[in-house]
């Protein structure tokens, strides 16, 4: 597809996308959003995916490119991966940096100034709170076109498998109480472990996908960022069972678009999942509202999110290198202290 024009793009001409790494290890669904972002706004301007673990022959690596140009450059680096982005804001210091958060709770604080290119209002809110003076987006993550394109949400067939199940992040309350009861039921239950780099035939062939990933990210101690497989299950006709933890609940609005798992008992669960595959029309959301929200997270809508975000920033570091320091949102400590100050004033101490 032909790049659209940059002329409205000023200081920034270039869009850096840090990763660890591309293989091996470092796969996971944080990368495959990364890397699939990289290739869209490349759409738009030009964008690069940079490595700074693993060197490969493949992609450009962060510590020759910190040698070869100076730091007051027309390139925007993003920098995604929570555990690394302090040491990779302190190495990139000077350069213009924008931070695109997908899980929160790392804990670190963000310097005055890096903007934050949240993928959901959960953790928008967590940075409206934590950063509440730098530069704030929301772009929400982007489903391929093949799921809205090739996604069976119009077939009204009965489907192999009646309950399909991630192991990956899914809870031991999901796997070692509810599968069984379910299989007692007689119903057909595909448990898929391992890594799939995508899932469109599983979810295409399944009635009701359950996804309970609260267990995993409350023991991980960070949030979950998104929450792309069950709006990937419902792009493709799925009946979608799931926890309601941190951005999932940005998607699941319960007995509209899914419905929660782990909901007060063992048999309230069974009893609805059995009759969502005895009458899946009953309990799939509203097709014409299902659309709607499928759209939000087109290419289209992507892209032009990613447009509109990078015009503001493009103004935004216009007013930084001409000195315009950045607004700083006062420490904790401080907002304690005159919190108490206030007190001790109106009680006339």
């Amino acid at each position: 597809m032909p790049r659209e024009t940059t002329r409205w793009l000023e200081v920034v001409q270039t869009v850096r996308f840090l990763v660890p790494g591309t293989t091996g290890r470092f796969l996971c669904g944080g990368l495959n959003v990364e890397l699939q972002t990289a290739r869209l706004v490349n759409e738009l301007c030009p964008a690069q995916v940079v490595t700074y673990r693993q060197r490969q022959d493949d992609h450009l690596f962060l510590d020759d490119l910190l040698k070869q140009e100076d730091a007051h450059g027309d390139v925007l680096w993003v920098v995604s991966w929570g555990y690394d982005v302090p040491k990779l804001l302190r190495r990139l210091r000077g350069r213009l940096v924008a931070y695109h958060a997908h899980s929160s709770g790392y804990g670190f604080d963000l310097p005055p100034g890096v903007p934050v290119l949240a993928v959901s209002r959960n953790t928008l809110g967590y940075w409206g709170d934590r950063a509440p003076r730098n530069p704030l987006f929301l772009i929400p993550n982007v489903i391929e076109s093949f799921w809205l394109d090739d996604g069976a949400r119009s077939s009204q067939q009965k489907r192999p498998v009646d309950v399909f199940i991630q192991q990956r992040k899914n809870s031991n309350y999901v796997l070692k109480k509810l599968v069984p009861a379910l299989e007692k039921q007689g119903l057909k239950v595909v448990i898929q472990s391992g890594w799939l780099d995508c899932l469109i035939d599983q979810f295409n062939s399944a009635t009701v996908v359950i996804y309970d990933s609260s267990e995993y990210w409350r023991a991980v101690g960070v949030t979950e960022g998104f929450g792309l497989p069950p709006i990937e299950a419902l792009a493709c006709g799925c009946i979608v069972f799931s926890s309601l933890n941190h951005a999932l609940a940005d998607i699941i609005d319960p007995g509209l678009f899914g419905h929660q798992v782990g909901c007060g008992s063992l048999s309230f669960d069974v009893h609805r999942i059995v009759a969502a595959v005895a009458n899946p029309q009953a309990w799939r959301p509203d097709p014409k509202r299902l659309t709607s929200v499928l759209e939000i997270h087109s290419e289209l809508a992507f892209k032009q999110s990613w447009k509109r975000t990078l015009s503001a920033l493009d103004s935004y570091f216009s007013h930084q290198l001409h000195d315009d320091l950045p607004v700083k949102a006062p420490s904790l400590i401080y907002l304690k202290l005159r919190r108490i100050l206030k007190r001790l004033k109106a009680i006339g101490l």
